[in-house]
């Protein structure tokens, strides 16, 4: 995982679910790269367009409500988008996102505007809008998430340095 990331901002209100972030009837499948044609389709149409390859998703409270599916990150990190920012996550969507290898921070993000042009800095713990030069502070993630995301994910992690307890690796 890049501990920078740059790119521009798409705006989201409040309880936006996982239907929204990629519909149920997108996810009878296991190519994962088509779903990121349908992210957002219900309320942001096109959205898969105009998102760049490092762009933020910064959001309002309760982001990823609903259902458990963890096509949702998955869908947005096959979208390129780098990171999930959001003043509060529903509890499920951050774990899955995490584990997923996909930055969920929790930022206030009432002054980010849409196109602004933003860089993260996970290790710093903070948010750089160019656009508005400002900066805003992410809550810091505990070390072992920052490591299972540097993996790419919980089953990477585990592969390369075997489960919490023991360091044991795991057969594959």
């Amino acid at each position: 995982m890049a501990k920078r990331i740059v790119g521009n901002a798409h705006i989201f209100g409040d309880d936006i679910n996982t239907d929204y972030i990629i519909a149920g009837k997108y996810t009878k499948t296991l190519d994962y790269s088509s779903l990121a044609d349908h992210l957002f389709e219900d309320i942001d149409p096109g959205f898969a367009r105009k998102c760049g390859e490092g762009d933020l998703v910064a959001a309002g409270r309760n982001f990823g409500c609903g259902s458990s599916r963890e096509q949702a990150p998955i869908a947005l990190k096959h979208a390129g988008v780098g990171a999930v920012l959001a003043r509060s996550f529903a509890r499920i969507f951050f774990r899955n996102a995490i584990n997923l290898g996909l930055p969920a921070l929790l930022c206030d993000t009432r002054d980010i505007e849409a196109g602004d042009r933003l860089s993260l800095d996970i290790e710093a713990g903070n948010v750089t809008n160019h656009s508005q030069n400002r900066t805003y502070r992410v809550e810091p993630l505990p070390p072992i998430m920052v490591a299972i995301l540097d993996e790419g994910g919980l089953v990477p992690y585990l592969k390369r340095h075997g489960d919490f307890v023991t360091g044991q690796r795991l057969q594959t």
